[in-house]
């Protein structure tokens, strides 16, 4: 198949793109020789000011590769500005303005409310305290609040609904618990495994000592004692549920209890919703690896702001082995069990493994590591006890091109 033919008047021009030192820019035009076009390089200053400091010729099969490579840096030929597309110079200037209206928004939003109530700090955000109760979760001491975490964090202050998604054990229910540890918020739970039914999760009718009583579900408990609701493997579902779920997706939405009269369920103020999947939107392409994962909708998931949370870096997670089991774990000894837990996960990934490795089995690992002084010891109750014996053999031999045996 042959290349197509350049056309003179669409690749003639000015190709630019917005560095930290400026604009720098290629200018394409005709050579001397027929079929040979001229390259001239600069970069632009704060003045707009900038020398040319290439100039070259070229036939026009490498002006088409130049054109390619160009494409792939962020360059884009300057089309001027009659309305039909944007020019170079909105281009450019696009970020520096995007970057000064969020510095004014974030600090507008971060701004204390007069009269408002006692806030925790947590990452970068006050967050408003609740009242300590006994569904408070308790505060793990120990636990890594990764910068990546402050959007989300942000979210739960403006009460968005949030949604995180990713691989078992990537610590995606241990955040929200985290964060409500601190701010002495209550949390509910209500796992989606199969077994939940909608009368468990809006509520139900029963006989007790001959009368008749409604018992609400953990949704309107919740949304009534401005609790946080976590559903877990909100993927696995019934469809029934995710419907009554659709109706306080909203932040002020409402609970409509048709089987109690139509009564309508106001969100207390504190109440804050949020859900976890292992297949959903980025993480689709492993719900192979979840089997019984349903397929959810666009609409769906537009009602969220879902976070891909990923396992802890080898870096994060070593951190988190020595401030948890302080001060007998030493560096070199995090950074080794760190590194094979992350060649566990790159196994599950490409499916070599059938069972992931959160950081949960890490830590006991390690903690019965430290009382045995035998790392093989440690591992069968905390490790291959738990797995299949095709995982065991392959996590053994992971574990031993890492740690050397015994002399």
């Amino acid at each position: 198949m042959t290349a197509p033919e350049l056309t003179e008047d669409e690749n003639l021009g000015l190709y630019q793109r917005a560095t930290e030192k400026g604009a720098e820019w290629w200018r394409v035009s005709v050579a001397d020789r027929a079929e040979n076009y001229r390259l001239e390089h600069g970069v632009d200053d704060a003045t707009g000011a900038g020398a040319v400091d290439i100039d070259l010729v070229v036939d026009a099969e490498n002006l088409r590769a130049k054109l390619k490579k160009w494409r792939r840096e962020g360059f884009a030929i300057d089309t001027g500005n009659d309305g039909s597309e944007p020019g170079t110079a909105e281009r450019i200037a696009f970020m520096p303005e995007l970057q000064r209206v969020a510095a004014l928004a974030t600090a507008s939003r971060r701004k204390p409310a007069e009269g408002g109530g006692e806030t925790v700090r947590i990452g970068q955000l006050d967050v408003p305290r609740g009242i300590d109760n006994p569904l408070v979760p308790r505060i793990n001491p120990a636990y890594l609040f990764s910068t990546r975490f402050n959007d989300i964090v942000e979210d739960i202050v403006e009460n968005r609904r949030v949604m995180l998604i990713g691989h078992t054990g990537a610590g995606k229910t241990s955040l929200i618990e985290q964060v409500a540890a601190r701010s002495l918020h209550g949390v509910l739970r209500s796992n989606m495994n199969g077994q939940t039914t909608v009368g468990d999760f809006v509520g139900f009718w029963t006989v007790k000592g001959g009368e008749t009583l409604w018992v609400d579900g953990v949704l309107p408990t919740a949304m009534r004692e401005g609790l946080w609701l976590i559903v877990d493997e909100i993927d696995f579902a019934e469809p029934s549920i995710l419907a009554a779920l659709t109706a306080v997706l909203e932040p002020h939405g409402r609970l409509v209890l048709k089987e109690k009269g139509n009564e309508i369920v106001a969100p207390h103020p504190a109440f804050r919703l949020f859900a976890t999947a292992n297949a959903v939107g980025a993480m689709s392409q492993f719900r192979h690896l979840y089997q019984g994962s349903n397929l959810m909708n666009e609409a769906f998931l537009d009602r969220w702001r879902v976070y891909l949370l990923d396992y802890l870096t080898p870096l994060e997670e070593a951190d988190v082995l020595i401030r948890t089991l302080a001060p007998h774990m030493t560096r070199a000894l995090a950074t080794t069990l760190a590194a094979i837990a992350a060649d566990c996960r790159a196994a599950f990934a490409r499916e070599d493994l059938s069972s992931a490795f959160s950081t949960r089995r890490l830590l006991d690992w390690a903690e019965l590591m430290l009382r045995t002084g035998d790392p093989e010891r440690a591992a069968g109750p905390a490790i291959y006890a738990k797995v299949s014996p095709e995982d065991a053999a392959l996590i053994r031999g992971i574990i031993r091109h890492h740690i050397a045996p015994a002399a």
